[in-house]
């Protein structure tokens, strides 16, 4: 009878096994479902900052040292109301003719998480270059110290690259409404608005080729450094 009562006792035992395996198995598909709804989510989130706000990019050239060096990555503000300003570094698409046909992109990150903004773009197929002048602005080189000047007025350039000329060509240019001027802080080895007079899309940046402005040095870690317009158009004033 012992044998008997024993065995009756196991389908009760199975059965709650089986209860208590099915209650594992959905708390273990839900918590799936939850992982798989905040990475959507995250994924969405990422792609549409990367869109609207902000966008990683990686710095493939010398042209703007020693502000920004070969391999740093960078992040910038792509909000519309957030317009360059004299001083600023912005990431504008090829004007054209700026860039040589067939640039070679020497850094290929993972397609998908460059999408969603987790691998830096390339800058290779675009530029990186400081504003100078704004729509309006007369600029010029160079006075009799080799300053260049902005409406009259010479400026102390402290982020040109060491030992480097304001710039070793010269020029005088009225900026048009709605466009920029912009050069290298490596003036030695930037191919900017002073070497683009007769390239298709002319030596000025339209506003709408900028895709914005660097506010953040972000890797490498020893490098980190948040990124403002210097003071150095503090006394430039407005075009007359």
């Amino acid at each position: 009878m012992e044998d008997t009562a024993e065995e009756q006792h196991e389908p009760k035992k199975s059965k709650k096994a089986k209860k208590d395996s099915r209650t594992a198995t959905q708390k273990f598909l839900a918590s799936l479902r939850e992982i798989a709804i905040i990475v959507v989510i995250a994924l969405i989130v990422s792609t549409a900052l990367k869109a609207w706000v902000v966008r990683s990019f990686y710095i493939p050239s010398a042209s703007m040292e020693d502000t920004l060096q070969i391999d740093d990555r960078i992040m910038v503000n792509q909000l519309p109301f957030a317009h360059p300003k004299r001083g600023s570094i912005v990431v504008f698409n090829d004007p054209g003719g700026w860039l040589p046909p067939g640039t070679a992109e020497e850094y290929k990150p993972n397609p998908f998480l460059e999408f969603v903004g987790l691998a830096p773009s390339n800058a290779g197929q675009q530029l990186i270059k400081r504003v100078i002048g704004v729509g309006g602005d007369h600029v010029e080189c160079c006075d009799d110290q080799g300053r260049i000047m902005v409406n009259g007025v010479a400026i102390d350039e402290t982020y040109i690259k060491p030992g480097a000329p304001p710039s070793e060509v010269e020029f005088s240019v009225d900026v048009p409404q709605g466009h920029y001027w912009v050069m290298g802080d490596n003036r030695s080895n930037s191919a900017d608005s002073r070497f683009n007079g007769d390239s298709e899309g002319g030596p000025f940046v339209p506003e709408d080729e900028v895709v914005g402005t660097v506010f953040v040095i972000s890797w490498p870690t020893n490098r980190f450094s948040w990124v403002t317009a210097p003071d150095t158009f503090d006394k430039v004033p407005d075009p007359s």
